[in-house]
């Protein structure tokens, strides 16, 4: 579907919103995974120093302290970059799936996170390696190291040399390793020797909790995968305009934090 008619700075929200967190405020266990970057923090050029909007905190936090409300984030960021921005301590209830759902960090358990194999560890720090080499030919790209690959990022750069850096990585990765799975995101392309994806992350996380439906919200490609995945008794929630596999769409992280009370709100009634 595509955005609905609204002015992209309001937070208010709409009616066909509010009906569609009603069909699923009131199951007795229910799963809210989100994205992050986009969704909760805006994008920004250093993403270490992206943050979750001061709103969009305290909405999520809400929704945390609930009866039987799983909150979970869901990113392509690695675990340990992951409890960073999202400034995640140890006695953290809110679960974090990290690496598209490679990793994962558990309330009262901590990381989950796959055995080590010494071969694809070595490949990656070789073709990460190679990647950066590419990419100092390009002003403005650069390389972010992830657990189990890499992303080559474009947002500061030209289209051009984006374009040019993004298809030089592309053949390198091509001829050294060809089963490595590749995403394209907002001015980023990564690449992993680990295939898990988010649907596979919400799959996971909805058979671990027993959730009885599942609301996810992703403003990126990488987010249709698990849009796509939803049963019909859940809800996707996309961020920002375009076509989206979501049932409905918010305009901005102001909107979807202002969303995300809501449904606290209709979820409290719910359970009073």
């Amino acid at each position: 579907m595509t955005t609905p008619d609204a002015h992209p700075d309001s937070d208010a929200v709409a009616l066909e919103v509010r009906e569609a967190l009603a069909t699923v405020a009131g199951v007795p266990t229910l799963l809210v995974a989100l994205d992050f970057d986009g969704t909760l923090s805006p994008h920004v050029e250093d993403p270490m120093t992206a943050r979750m909007l001061p709103a969009a905190r305290d909405a999520v936090n809400a929704l945390a302290a609930l009866p039987n409300t799983v909150v979970a984030l869901v990113s392509g960021r690695s675990l340990v970059d992951l409890r960073i921005i999202a400034e995640h301590t140890d006695d953290s209830p809110i679960t974090l799936a990290a690496s598209h759902g490679a990793e994962y960090w558990f309330p009262s358990e901590g990381a989950v996170e796959p055995a080590e194999d010494d071969a694809e560890r070595g490949l990656r720090d070789l073709l990460r390696a190679r990647a950066e080499e590419i990419a100092s030919d390009y002003e403005g790209v650069w390389i972010e190291p992830k657990t189990f690959g890499f992303g080559v990022h474009t947002r500061n750069a030209t289209e051009e040399a984006g374009e040019k850096a993004a298809a030089a990585v592309d053949e390198m990765v091509a001829g050294a390793a060809p089963d490595w799975r590749r995403r394209t995101g907002k001015k980023i392309v990564e690449y992993a020797f680990r295939h898990e994806g988010k649907d596979s992350a919400i799959a996971n996380l909805r058979e671990r909790v027993h959730a009885d439906a599942v609301l996810f919200a992703g403003d990126d490609t990488t987010d249709e995968d698990a849009l796509r995945s939803l049963q019909p008794q859940d809800l996707g929630i996309h961020v920002g305009a375009g076509e989206t596999a979501a049932r409905v769409s918010v305009h901005n992280i102001p909107a979807m934090a202002a969303t995300l009370v809501e449904l606290a709100d209709q979820r409290r009634h719910a359970q009073e």
